[in-house]
């Protein structure tokens, strides 16, 4: 009996003591894919800081910045911040490796917040996590001590979905500082995205400095227009230009890498080069004259492959890239290179004749020709142990033996890409061209490209097919999006096209497919717009509900 009367007092102690589950409902994005929450809450403001000394500098460096913006914001300077193994009343961040990378664990207790990790990924995006549950304010520079420095109790242990979460930026066609490059890489930031594809050469600009080849950015960096609206033959005679310095280049990269985001550069071949062709015409099939291209679209003006030359000009520019970029892809392009050029160039057919390729009945020898510059390219970066990543194009003809296919003309390019055995990432434009408009009301909106691409079709996509496999799901490495720039040509027109559309590809990137729900998607836009204006971002206000 005395046993039982003990057995039952220790239930009713442990029920006690278990932390009460409750109904308050946490605004995170992207959504964290398991999560459980209790009554209780932890006051940030003013408590103390504790970083497990075994944690790496550069980690360190964040959960710093965490503190410094904590007291800062709060306005309370009761707290202290020390690299110290204690476990007791406050925020503690313990290293722990046997967490997956990028993986991280939150516990939040009336007492203690308690991060777990093992690499600054995984931190940052639990860094992330916490800034969300605080004020808005946060984000920004304003001090908000009146405002509610507490968090949820909690339990947290995410992951993400995919491996490869990015997003992309088009500076060719319209140009952006670095410190506006620096703040779209803050956006991909607060959305857990680990991969910025920079696309930074293409037939209206070239906009990195390549010491050995000065006239790209001499020349190739300057238009002597740009075409009206979509006035075909129009010209408003203003002259344009802009590229980043080497050492800028090494700027945004460190700035990227302290965030835990690799920067994917792209140099768009053997296409989309006239601006290259302008600085250097003699890579051209017919020698020019060529200009720097004040219109869009495709020209048929491409390098001309059936010069050795050509191919040392490449391989010089990928030289400086690399050293550049730490990235293990290469972005080489790949997409819509007209072969006109090549069917009446001297150069190019004897260069088909010496390799002994033919029209089949897939593909004429020109593209052929084109899968050759791909392997090439393949082969000379794999010298310096990268990868190479293309436009589905790529695919038309022979894919080189180890690239990554870019899926963007819709899905087939990465189910035929996986099915080969390749990687692929998902972007198709259905669902990730930013650049289309995101509202019906075409009259109110920024003059675009065209197309509509509203907030709930972003949320929507779903990366694996019916007809991939398992093994070929193995393949697909992630999900991203692309924001073109014909028509954006302000900072302020760039983030609305991207906001809140990115908290939607946050969420297809980083949520399993049982934790997406679109209405509870929903009920956090009137957080996510206040954590927008604190960073000073402009976003679409009024396209949620649009149906």
């Amino acid at each position: 009996m005395k046993r039982s009367l003990l057995l039952l007092s220790l239930i009713i102690m442990i029920t006690s003591c278990a932390p009460k589950e409750s109904s308050r409902e946490v605004y995170i994005i992207p959504y964290p894919n398991d999560i459980e929450v209790f009554e209780g809450t932890f006051c940030v403001a003013g408590s103390n800081f504790y970083c497990d000394p075994a944690i790496d500098q550069a980690t360190q460096s964040l959960i710093t910045k965490l503190y410094d913006q904590v007291v800062l914001i709060s306005n309370n300077t009761t707290s202290n911040f020390e690299v110290s193994s204690k476990t007791g009343r406050g925020v503690i961040f313990k290293l722990d490796k046997t967490i997956a990378p990028e993986a991280y664990q939150l516990r939040v207790t009336e007492k203690r917040v308690v991060v777990k990790a093992s690499n600054l990924n995984g931190f940052n995006y639990a860094i992330q996590t916490i800034k969300q549950l605080l004020p808005a304010a946060i984000f920004g520079s304003v001090p908000a001590p009146d405002a509610d420095w507490s968090i949820p109790c909690l339990k947290i242990d995410d992951a993400p979905r995919f491996g490869y979460r990015g997003l992309h930026l088009d500076v060719s066609r319209h140009f952006f500082t670095v410190e506006e490059v620096k703040r779209y890489i803050d956006v991909i930031e607060l959305h857990k995205m680990n991969k910025f594809h920079w696309h930074l050469t293409d037939d209206q600009g070239w906009r990195i400095e390549i010491k050995k080849y000065p006239k790209l950015t001499e020349v190739g960096a300057n238009r002597s227009g740009t075409m009206i609206l979509k006035d075909w033959g129009s010209n408003d005679r203003v002259p344009y230009g802009g590229f980043y310095t080497q050492e800028e280049i090494k700027e945004v990269v460190e700035y990227a890498a302290a965030k835990g985001i690799t920067i994917i550069p792209e140099i768009d071949l053997p296409g989309h080069m006239l601006a290259a062709l302008a600085s250097y015409p003699e890579l051209g099939c017919t020698g020019g004259p060529y200009e720097v291209w004040t219109r869009w679209g495709i020209a048929d003006d491409v390098l001309c492959v059936g010069k050795e030359e050509t191919f040392k000009f490449l391989e010089g520019v990928l030289d400086e890239i690399v050293a550049l970029f730490p990235s293990e892809y290469i972005h080489i392009g790949g997409d819509e290179c007209p072969k006109v050029r090549w069917e009446t160039c001297p150069d190019c057919q004897a260069k088909i004749e010496e390799l002994g390729i033919k029209d089949d009945d897939k593909h004429k020898a020109e593209h052929y020709l084109q899968s050759y510059v791909t392997r090439r390219m393949e082969e000379y970066l794999a010298k310096y142990d990268r990868k190479i990543i293309g436009w589905d194009e790529i695919l038309e003809g022979e894919l080189a033996p180890n690239a990554t296919v870019m899926s963007w003309r819709g899905t087939k390019g990465g189910e035929t890409a996986v099915k080969m055995g390749h990687d692929a990432i998902m972007t198709p434009y259905t669902y990730y061209y930013l650049d289309y408009y995101q509202s019906k009301d075409i009259e109110n909106e920024p003059f675009g490209i065209g197309g509509y691409l509203p907030v709930e079709v972003c949320y929507s996509y779903e990366p694996f097919t019916e007809e991939m496999t398992p093994e070929d799901r193995e393949h697909i490495l992630g999900v991203q999006a692309n924001l073109w720039t014909e028509y954006i040509a302000t900072f302020d027109h760039l983030t609305y096209m991207l906001l809140p559309r990115a908290s939607a590809l946050s969420e297809v990137q980083w949520c399993q497919p049982e934790v997406k729900d679109y209405d509870r998607f929903l009920r956090t836009k009137e957080h996510l717009a206040s954590i927008y204006e604190a960073m000073g971002l402009n976003y679409a206000k009024h396209i949620y509900q649009e149906k």
